[in-house]
């Protein structure tokens, strides 16, 4: 890179190599440079392009992070730079870092592109020892808060940066607060902190084999190094592989001169939000502590008090900040997540980012900034996901049943959970991969329970506010959590929680949590149907009396989507009750009706008989009397789909999936003949599932060859379709009937069905006056058909991508098999990102239907193309398809919102937005 333009190009006189620039001053950045600075530099540097009170300080980027971690040493212009940059700072502030008399102490914070809260590093108070820390106190006029401050960084240098167990330094901290008889650290006096900063150096000295280090650039430097190395600790990269931001980002660092809320009751440290991250409502949301720093709050170890409370402590701070919060929210156009601490009467801004936010709040607050004027409805689409909407279809607690609450706490990330109380991270996993349903219950959680609470349905803590690590980690996540149930205690070490009354709730006891409500609960509470699903059902109307405000939201923005989407959504459904339930959830037709599911139940004995024949005339007397059953299916499809497109696969599975299980009918037939009472037709069944046995029935007798090697399978099946679409015609409906051949590899064995297939139609439409116009197709499920799908397309008027099968034979998986056995591993080794039977693979499976698309497309410009796999109702894969250019995609009923929902923003999503 050698263009001075290039915002990674350092200007004339900087140092960086190659002409790199490394560290940006917090005047010289934008939130536009998410990449270079990260969310918390870029958000830092445009607050104080704004004006707002930002204590001033610099970012070290996100490149210099990548070259350290890739080489294992910093990029070779980043000391110069940096001490360039702290030169600069010390100027400004009037003050040298660490010096001896009046000390600047800076803050060591990470900060990468997307939020990870909790996730990566942070030091406070660096540039304090055992000298500055008297000028400190000197200085401040306070003793106490200065050696409040130095036993903080020993802390927290010795946890983050030297690897000291952090439990070694809160037991010397518990210890000291009995011995003085006192509950919280605030009680304890700079006697106590000087006796504990002995205690915490001699902690650093034993578990690390160093000394404290004095020398204020030496803290520095080594804290720099560790926040670059937190971007690989195991937490942080298991919260990229749950949230699905890329391993390559790096994370920036941010070095910023410190301000001090621990200076007693006239400073203070809070988190706030522009709007309530729980429900949308605006008002006055978050937290505020007195005499603590910031990480006192986010931490959840004491309880704050509401932020309205500021008001009446401090009535020019919180009217400052009130001002402060309306113009970031002006500015940035969404819900802000704010830092800020007050230092003795002084308001600092200390980080903005665009806040997390549970689903139902995503959604209301899309739909107030559109009627605020803004952001459009394009925009209003991006600040919502498929995920989310999935969520608020999630049942809710029956609060009408018989229950016991127990008690309440914040209700901070909303959903109904119900498990097992368990007290540790460890327990959650190991029960969770037995099977069990867990709540993880904690005093507070810190990053280290990230495991936990993945594996946890619900979490449930006695502390902390809606701004702390379980509210925050749980909203990102999606995971219902309740914060701060202090009448609730909560025994880690003997594993139990007692509750009012003296009950005692021990490990493995069912509870139940509400995130919507904080409401607590003994065993397990029945559960009824989301508001959200009784409005897709027509059971509720937005803009009725009694449709709530998350409805009204909820039906704005799936309109928004409707009008923007190109591509269509239709249901996977094998039945008449199914097809109604998918059009009531906006379904436009069904992109695949399994014809197999049919031939189950009561017809088995029939399929039976057709397997079992030994003649012509014993196959053609089965398929006979199943006509019409298949026909009266058929017609019951078509009434409920009437004028709407459906898609009818003909038989695809391997006929010994109507046969009795292998195992199962040999011991019956050998007791049988044990007894002398042997069954002549269990006997036969036997035969025939041996002689049908397959060591791989995925790749073998199925599909296509099950149409060609069993003469009038696959005609009788036509010819019922297409009897009950005449049949409906007569009646005056309007059938929309598509026939599709599966496991097509070729387009010889395409062009052999079709040909039988028109035959019949033809013979149909003789018989009963009745045009018809069937289109028939393929599913693109073999490589081979992708790779062929120029060809294919001569004999085919549409394709449907089978991508469940697709992704098994691309890969060389058994989805039955693998997924049990090593896709866990994958997952963890970060080979997958997700399952590649979740979302589809873009560079494999994905490729493939790319260039079949294109390829059928060439040989017939009106072919007609979708998905049928359940990668149609993945919000991620509906824009690869989008993008590719399918007609539309097919996912199961309950599926069909958030596929409608996802086409919406795929079609409206040119602009990338970052929202998460």
């Amino acid at each position: 890179m050698s263009e001075n333009k290039d915002p990674h190009v350092a200007e004339s006189g900087d140092s960086g190599v190659g002409g790199a620039k490394f560290v940006y001053d917090f005047t010289e950045g934008n939130k536009e440079l998410k990449d270079l600075l990260g969310g918390k530099g870029a958000n830092l540097a445009e607050m104080t392009n704004l004006g707002l009170p930002v204590p001033p300080g610099f970012t070290i980027t996100t490149e210099a992070c990548k070259t350290y971690l890739d080489s294992g040493e910093e990029p070779a212009a980043l000391r110069d730079e940096v001490s360039a940059h702290l030169d600069a700072l010390e100027a400004k502030m009037s003050k040298k870092l660490g010096q001896a008399d009046d000390p600047l102490l800076v803050s060591v914070r990470s900060g990468a592109k997307f939020s990870m809260p909790g996730m990566m590093d942070t030091v406070l108070n660096i540039g304090l020892s055992d000298k500055s820390v008297q000028g400190l106190a000197k200085q401040a006029g306070d003793e106490r808060f200065a050696w409040d401050s130095y036993r903080r960084l020993i802390q927290m240098f010795g946890k983050t940066v030297l690897g000291v167990d952090g439990d070694l330094f809160e037991e010397a901290l518990e210890a000291a607060k009995h011995l003085k008889k006192v509950a919280v650290d605030t009680d304890l006096e700079a006697a106590e902190l000087k006796k504990l900063v002995t205690k915490f150096k001699r902690i650093v000295k034993t578990e690390a084999g160093r000394d404290f280090p004095q020398d204020p650039r030496e803290q520095m430097d080594l804290a720099i190094h560790a926040v670059f190395d937190s971007w690989n600790t195991e937490r942080a990269k298991l919260y990229r592989r749950q949230e699905r931001i890329p391993h390559d980002l790096g994370t920036a660092v941010n070095v910023c001169s410190m301000v001090f809320g621990n200076l007693g009751p006239d400073s203070g440290t809070g988190v706030a939000f522009t709007r309530d991250p729980a429900s949308g409502h605006q008002g006055v949301y978050g937290d505020y502590l007195q005499n603590a720093q910031g990480e006192d709050v986010v931490a959840g170890i004491r309880n704050t008090v509401a932020l309205a409370e500021l008001e009446s402590i401090d009535k020019k701070s919180y009217d400052q900040l009130m001002q402060i919060m309306e113009t970031l929210e002006n500015h940035y156009k969404d819900l802000c997540d704010i830092e800020f601490t007050i230092e003795r009467g002084q308001l600092w801004m200390l980080q903005t980012r665009v806040g997390k936010r549970t689903a139902g709040a995503a959604f209301r607050i899309a739909t107030q900034l559109v009627d605020q004027g803004l952001i459009d409805e394009a925009e209003a689409l991006q600040r919502v996901t498929g995920a989310q909407l999935a969520q608020l279809m999630f049942p809710r607690f029956d609060e009408d049943a018989k229950i016991q609450q127990v008690g309440r706490g914040i209700a901070a990330s909303p959903g109904a959970a119900v498990g097992k109380a368990v007290f540790d991270s460890y327990t959650a996993v190991k029960w969770s991969r037995s099977g069990e349903k867990v709540i993880l219950v904690r005093r507070e959680t810190n990053p280290d329970d990230l495991d936990g609470m993945i594996a946890a349905e619900g979490i449930l803590t006695s502390r902390g506010g809606k701004t702390s690590h379980a509210a925050v980690v749980a909203r990102g996540m999606g995971k219902t959590c309740v914060c701060g149930a202090e009448e609730l205690e909560v025994d880690t070490k003997r594993r139990r929680m007692t509750v009012p009354g003296g009950h005692v709730v021990e490990e493995g006891d069912l509870i139940s949590i509400d995130g919507s409500s904080g409401k607590v609960y003994l065993g397990e509470v029945p559960v009824v149907p989301s508001p959200v699903v009784e409005y897709f059902e027509g059971r509720m109307h937005a803009g009725a009396d009694d449709a709530d405000e998350l409805v009204e939201a909820v039906h704005r923005i799936m309109a928004f989507a409707d009008r923007k989407r190109s591509l269509r959504v239709r249901a996977n459904a094998d039945n008449a009750e199914d097809a109604l339930r998918a059009r009531r959830f906006g379904a436009q037709g069904i992109g695949l009706c399994r014809t197999e599911h049919m031939f189950l139940g009561d017809r088995r004995e029939l399929v039976e008989r057709l397997i079992l024949a030994d003649t012509d005339a014993e196959r053609e007397e089965s398929l006979k009397a199943l006509l019409p059953l298949q026909k009266k299916d058929f017609v019951e499809l078509f009434s409920a789909m009437d004028g709407l497109p459906v898609t009818v696969r003909l038989l695809d599975p391997p006929l010994h999936e109507f046969l009795p299980d292998i195992t199962e009918l040999s011991v019956r037939v050998a007791l049988a003949e044990s007894r002398k009472d042997a069954n002549e037709n269990d006997l036969r069944l036997l035969q025939a599932v041996h002689r049908l046995h397959e060591a791989n029935p995925m790749l073998g007798l199925r599909g296509v060859r099950l149409g060609l090697v069993i003469p009038g399978l696959f005609t009788m099946q036509v010819r019922a379709i297409a009897e009950a679409a005449a049949e409906r015609r007569n009646a005056k409906g309007d059938p929309r009937a598509e026939i599709m051949i599966p496991l097509v590899g070729t387009v010889q064995e395409l062009e052999i069905v079709r040909e039988e297939a028109d035959q019949v139609i033809a013979e149909v439409e003789a018989a009963t006056g009745v045009q018809l116009k069937l289109a028939i197709g393929t599913m693109i499920e073999l490589p081979r058909a992708a790779l062929t799908a120029g060809q294919i397309a001569e004999a085919a008027e549409f394709f449907s991508f089978g991508t469940n099968d697709l992704t098994q034979t691309v890969w060389g998986f058994s989805r039955d098999d693998v997924e049990a056995s090593f896709f866990t591993a994958y997952l963890e080794k970060g080979i997958f990102g997700v399952s590649p039977f979740e979302t589809i693979d873009k560079d494999g499976v994905g490729s493939l239907v790319k260039s079949a698309v294109e390829a059928g497309r060439a040989t017939r410009p009106d072919l007609k193309l979708g998905v049928c796999g359940e990668h149609g109702g993945d919000p991620e894969s509906v824009h690869f398809f989008h993008e590719v250019g399918l007609d539309y995609v097919s996912c199961s009923p309950f599926r069909i919102p958030v596929a409608r929902l996802e086409a919406g923003r795929a079609a409206s999503s040119s602009k990338g937005s970052d929202h998460r």
